[in-house]
This record gives C-alpha cells, sequence and structure tokens, in this order.
C-alpha cells in the first residue's frame, strides 16, 4: 500500500484494478511499437513486449480536519455490458478500505474529478437491491458544469456512442442516489475545499474537468484525474484519449501543466499510473518525462 506525505497530509492509494492493456480508446497513438522508443517508461509503466501498464485506484487525502477519498472506481455489482471488464465486478476493495483504516463512515469528502465510469462507481453500494450512498457521513463534491453536461447530454455528438449509452447506466446507479440522499455540493472548477486541499480547472478530456490540489508545509501535489491517463503523454501531450470531449483542449491543458511543473517539486501522483504512481515531471529535450519517486 504507497503512502505519500506532503507536509501535514497524508495520501494512501487503494487499489481497485491494476491492467495491463493495449491502445484502443484509452490512447489510440500509444500502440506497442511508439511505447517501445521511449525506454524510460519500463519497467514500470510499459511491458517488454510495449503493452501499457494501467491502475484504476481511489486516494485518500487525511488532513488534520478532513479523511477524503478522490475518485472511487469502478465498483462492485454495477451492470456494464459495454465495458464488460467493469461488468458486474467482485473485488475487494473495500475490504483493504477498511483495512487501511479508513471505514466508509469516517470519509467526510468525496471528490469527484469528473464523472466517467472508473471514477464513481463506489459512490454507491447495492444493498437488499437499492443502491445507497457507501460514505453515508460525506459531502460528494462534484463539478457543477461536469454534472450539468452528463445530465443534459446537450450536444451528444461530442459523446461517442457506447459512452454516452454507459453514462446513463452511470448517473443512475452512482449519482442520482447520493444527490436523492441529500449529500451532493455542486461546486467550481476552483472550489478550495480546506486549507490544504482545492480543485484546480484542467478541462478536456471532459467539460468539467479538474485535478486536486494538495499543500502544507511549504510542499505541493497534484492528483491528476483523467488529463493525463498514461505517462507516455508527457512525451506526447497530443496522443488524445478516444473519448476524451475536447482534443484540443485536452491537448493545451497537457502542455500547459506540464510546462508549469516541469523541474518543479510538486509531487503528481496519476489517477491511473501503474506503481510507484508519482514522481515529478522533467524536461527533456522539446518535451517532457516523468521522474519516479525513488
Amino acid at each position: 500500500m504507497q503512502k505519500w506525505h506532503i507536509g501535514d497530509v497524508t495520501i494512501t492509494k487503494i487499489v481497485e484494478q491494476d491492467m495491463i492493456t493495449g491502445p484502443d480508446l484509452v490512447i489510440p497513438m500509444a500502440t506497442p511499437e511508439n511505447l517501445l522508443t521511449m525506454p524510460w517508461l519500463q519497467p514500470h509503466f510499459v511491458t517488454e513486449t510495449g503493452q501499457m501498464k494501467l491502475s484504476i485506484h481511489a486516494l485518500i487525502i487525511e488532513t488534520p480536519e478532513h479523511k477524503i477519498i478522490v475518485d472511487t472506481c469502478v465498483g462492485n455489482d454495477k451492470p456494464r455490458p459495454i465495458f464488460a471488464i467493469w461488468s458486474m465486478l467482485q473485488l475487494p476493495f473495500m475490504r483493504d478500505l477498511k483495512a487501511a483504516g479508513y471505514a466508509p463512515e469516517t470519509i467526510t469528502r468525496v471528490l469527484c474529478t469528473h464523472l466517467h465510469i472508473d471514477h464513481v462507481g463506489w459512490n454507491t453500494t447495492l444493498v437488499d437491491g437499492k443502491w445507497v450512498p457507501t460514505f453515508p457521513n460525506a459531502r460528494y463534491l462534484m463539478g457543477r458544469r461536469e454534472f450539468t453536461h452528463w445530465r443534459d447530454q446537450s450536444d451528444q455528438e461530442t459523446i461517442p456512442a457506447l459512452l454516452r449509452e454507459t453514462q446513463v447506466a452511470v448517473m443512475a446507479d452512482s449519482i442520482q442516489p447520493v444527490f436523492d440522499a441529500g449529500l451532493v455540493d455542486l461546486v467550481e472548477t476552483d472550489h478550495r475545499i480546506c486549507e490544504e486541499i482545492s480543485f484546480t480547472p484542467t478541462l478536456g478530456h471532459t467539460a468539467g474537468h479538474v485535478s486536486v490540489k494538495i499543500a502544507s508545509k511549504g510542499q505541493e501535489a497534484l492528483i491528476t484525474g483523467d488529463f493525463v491517463h498514461h505517462p507516455c503523454q508527457m512525451a506526447h501531450p497530443d496522443w488524445v484519449s478516444g473519448v476524451d470531449y475536447d482534443a484540443a483542449q485536452a491537448t493545451q491543458t497537457r502542455q500547459d501543466v506540464f510546462g508549469r511543473l516541469a523541474g518543479s517539486k510538486t509531487l503528481v501522483i496519476g489517477t491511473h499510473f501503474a506503481t510507484p504512481t508519482a514522481g515529478h515531471i522533467v524536461r527533456d529535450g522539446d518535451t517532457f518525462r516523468f521522474q519516479v519517486e525513488a
């Protein structure tokens, strides 16, 4: 179980799934041939044959005031026929969360960087045939712009058909029940959660995508969300995801954030980065690479 300390803040990674995958929808340009041209990606992020290593995990941020969970993975018992590998899962995520010392009732905030299938699943749990909030004492913070986009789906032509259909189910079983329980706060993309934690807009992957900034005692970290899925995008910010809402904006966001953080002491914690998950962005000629924590 990985932990990082940023001043008075502790960040703990709780893994739901580790995956090895081809490019497909994730990053179509991340073919084995292309990935093998970047030897620095091995052994942590690419296999010997050039397959991407990815992780689906939640991050627990513990501050002096709060216990916060960022992005709640895919979840158990949820029918996702279009994404068969994520359908009707039976994984020990909740057992692992409790074993780490974070019983669901102790969580005070749930932060959603965006509302895709693999970031909101454990928002709810199936109990006696009904979806109920997993974290009953928490406020669930969602971006106002993000929620409105998915609720209305007014620009459906920008949403791939398979994602659009799945998102209807996600809204029904992972979002609406926490609204019905009165636990949701819709916030802006620069919302401050507490003294140490705030959202920062990283638009493009979705209409209202945010990342999470942590700052304490002169130290800083950034939890990425999906503005970057894999460290290969540091070398190629223009390698877009097949489910990016606005490919041009997503590319610009990556270029801007990488440029701002390159050479800084900010610890970057990738929401889908395989172990060791965290490191620093450094310049590599005209572009960037990821330097993992020793």
